[in-house]
């Protein structure tokens, strides 16, 4: 039998290897290589990450820091550099996302698809 672990890290290595991931990564590159641009996108992930800790800890978030981080958005969405990386970014989950439903599908053959049993 395949050990499911050397199967894990074959995949780990095929993401490393793939175009997405190496798109990712120059955009990444070149967004931490401009000085300005870092800083935005430092920002923008410290607001996000934020908003986050007080979702997950059931606080309010409050008009002005959902009306902040819609500025901030808006900002890294308009730097070029940056709003390449979150589309890299983006192309790549979408990968993950399909390859986690692929792996998990044995499971979802056995207990049947969430929506189903519900």
């Amino acid at each position: 039998m395949p050990n499911i672990y050397d199967s894990a890290y074959d995949l780990e290595k095929a993401i490393r290897e793939s175009e997405e991931f190496t798109n990712l990564k120059q955009a990444y590159e070149a967004v931490m290589n401009d000085e300005s641009a870092k800083q935005m996108f430092n920002n923008f992930r410290d607001t996000q990450m934020q908003l986050q800790e007080k979702q997950m800890q059931g606080e309010e978030i409050t008009e002005e820091e959902v009306e902040k981080a819609r500025q901030v958005v808006e900002l890294v969405q308009q730097h070029e550099d940056i709003s390449k990386l979150m589309e890299q970014e983006q192309h790549l989950n979408t990968v993950i996302n399909d390859v986690s439903r692929i792996i998990t599908k044995p499971l979802e053959e056995l207990y049947g698809a969430p929506e189903e049993s519900e």
